[in-house]
């Protein structure tokens, strides 16, 4: 069976975009958010989000199984054709009103990822890359920046909700890449600061712990764009893994080293 990319890719989108009106119209209007965890929440807006995105695509690909954050693998798990959904990555940053968030849409055939979407519901900016063909934003081709040096980069990090019981490598590794980066951010969306890698804004980024929704669609724009993705370790990065290190190539091994200090 042959698949139309082009196809799959704009039914992302639109999904994307379906979902961002349900983000925008709910931003600072929530009426509760409950927790998954300690420090994992959901809210309505995930739930209508991810509603909002199913439904487009189950519209146009019903055979097609769907990986989705609240609502976890379907019926279709077994199909070689996958959708792997964030309806709201940075849902804390979103229930606390701050506008840093986005929606995480991946296609993957085989368990290999062809499209990946990440689309900023505030400001509008849409990532978008297709294996073999390149990244772009708004449209516009990126690429990873070209600075040489850890010692010249911006860095972005994230750390898990179970932080507290891995404190001591996580603040050995912040430390370390404080010590030797230009700065470093931490955004609340891995997905963003995938992208932000992508274009160029970050240099580096680092995270564990995480899960394929939150990875899936932005380590393949990292990738589109000329980054590279990897473990701590540096072997070829896939979203099954737990730890992640995505950067513009010409720094990854010094990230490397630094990470390794716990």
């Amino acid at each position: 069976m042959t698949i139309d990319i082009e196809h799959i890719r704009n039914t992302g989108i639109g999904a994307a975009y379906r979902s961002a009106e349900v983000l925008n119209r709910c931003l600072g209007r929530l009426t509760s958010v409950h927790k998954k965890g300690p420090k994992d929440l959901v809210t309505e807006a995930d739930i209508e989000s991810e509603k909002q995105i199913i439904q487009t695509i189950r519209a146009r690909f019903p055979d097609h199984g769907i990986l989705a954050e609240e609502s976890g693998c379907d019926q279709n798990s077994a199909s070689p054709y996958q959708w792997i959904i964030d309806p709201l990555d940075g849902t804390t940053n979103f229930a606390h009103g701050l506008p840093i968030f986005s929606i995480s849409i991946a296609f993957a055939v085989k368990e290999k990822t062809a499209v990946g979407i990440v689309l900023n519901p505030v400001t509008g900016e849409l990532f978008c890359a297709v294996s073999g063909k390149g990244a772009s934003l708004n449209g516009r081709p990126i690429r990873v920046s070209t600075t040489e040096k850890v010692s010249d980069s911006l860095l972005v990090t994230g750390f898990p909700y179970d932080a507290a019981l891995h404190v001591k490598p996580l603040i050995s590794r912040f430390e370390a890449c404080l010590s030797a980066s230009r700065g470093i951010r931490r955004l609340g969306s891995a997905a963003l600061d995938l992208c932000f890698v992508a274009c160029g804004r970050f240099d580096g980024f680092w995270e564990e712990n995480l899960n394929p929704w939150d990875t899936a669609a932005g380590a393949l724009i990292a990738r589109e764009a000329g980054g590279r993705v990897t473990d701590f370790d540096g072997n070829l990065y896939t979203t099954d893994k737990k730890q992640i290190l995505a950067t513009n190539g010409r720094i990854h091994k010094g990230m490397q080293s630094l990470l390794a200090v716990a």
